[in-house]
């Protein structure tokens, strides 16, 4: 009887099964390991980058702490200021509560000082008002070193300026003054200067340049010049300008006015060169006359003169007027001269400044 053969579990075929599955498994595991590499590698590659971004932000919060300690040293050096400014601040306080307790003991004794005084301020209160009526008067009249009294209401001349730092007041003493006509002219020119100076036209033209004197502001200067055929300072000998606020000159200005006596011709042309001359010149002129000029810079040849010849002298004497200044005319008619008034009106209104006639009760 043939022997069976032993059968072995290590048999070829058996081993060839092992060696498969053995096969199967590397290659699984080479398969697994591959993938684990790549996500390996990968989660490397997110991580390489999460720490190029720290090291920056450790870079940065680097130089963050260095400005953050450059920051704090200057604030300390800030603070180590603030504590000298108190402690400073501190002592100033005290200084002032010094002083503040001083003032306290000055206030007491101010205090009794300013009750005498109240007591003083009464008694003069009353006093003011015993002198109130006299301080009201003194207030309407400024500050006047001359003052006038006239008749009734005619205290006033409307539109005249008598503003001005420096007022030249010109008073035509001509013989033309002593009448309101021609024939009283020459009548009265052949009397005594006694009778001359009662004259009553002349009398209003006097009277007319002391209430200017008197009415000019305080504080200025002014000038009083007569002209006939020549024109001079009333007040011999002073040709400087003359103060408002100086008794003497303005009384001597007015005493002066008064012993001016009427005669000769009239050239207003010398009156204006005479502004020219002046130095400093009037900013202000106020013009006293009763008519055109009866002559020019010189005596004319002839005895009389017409209307035309005055008009011509006229309009020469105001081309010698300097520019700028305004000419305040107070005309005293005359008989017989028609263009009188046309042509010193026009004058104001070349030069800025009035022209009036002024009433015979007037001043």
């Amino acid at each position: 009887m043939r022997q069976r053969r032993t059968i072995s579990p290590f048999s070829l075929s058996f081993l060839d099964i092992m060696f498969c599955g053995f096969g199967a498994v590397v290659l699984l595991v080479l398969i697994l390991n591959h993938d684990s590499v790549r996500t390996r590698e990968e989660t490397f590659t997110d991580l390489r980058g999460e720490v190029l971004k720290l090291e920056k932000l450790v870079i940065e919060g680097r130089a963050n702490l260095v400005e953050a300690r450059n920051s704090l040293e200057v604030t300390e050096a800030e603070k180590v200021t603030m504590e000298g400014e108190a402690e400073r601040v501190i002592q100033t306080r005290d200084q002032l509560d010094i002083e503040v307790a001083k003032l306290e003991k000055q206030t007491l004794a101010s205090r009794e000082h300013i009750n005498k005084l109240k007591s003083d301020l009464k008694s003069l209160d009353d006093e003011n008002k015993r002198l109130g009526a006299q301080a009201e008067a003194d207030r309407e009249d400024g500050e006047r070193l001359h003052r006038i009294q006239g008749d009734g209401d005619r205290q006033y001349l409307t539109g005249l300026k008598l503003g001005g730092q420096r007022t030249l007041i010109l008073l035509d003493a001509s013989a033309s003054m002593l009448a309101e006509d021609v024939v009283n002219v020459i009548l009265r020119r052949n009397l005594s200067e006694a009778e001359q100076r009662k004259s009553p036209k002349w009398q209003r033209a006097q009277a007319t340049a002391e209430w200017l004197i008197a009415n000019l502001p305080t504080g200025r200067r002014f000038q009083v010049y007569a002209f006939n055929t020549r024109a001079e300072p009333v007040i011999a000998g002073r040709g400087d300008w003359l103060k408002t606020d100086e008794r003497g000159d303005i009384e001597g200005a007015i005493k002066a006015v008064y012993q001016q006596l009427p005669k000769g011709g009239t050239s207003l042309y010398n009156a204006f060169e005479a502004i020219r001359d002046m130095n400093p010149k009037p900013d202000n002129v106020l013009l006293l006359t009763d008519g055109l000029p009866t002559q020019g810079k010189s005596k004319p040849k002839d005895s009389k003169v017409t209307n035309e010849e005055r008009i011509e002298h006229f309009n020469d004497a105001v081309k010698r007027l300097p520019k700028g200044i305004p000419i305040n005319t107070i005309l005293f008619p005359m008989e017989g001269d028609a263009f009188a008034a046309g042509g010193y009106w026009e004058l104001a209104v070349q030069t800025n400044g009035s022209f009036i006639t002024p009433s015979r009760d007037w001043p």
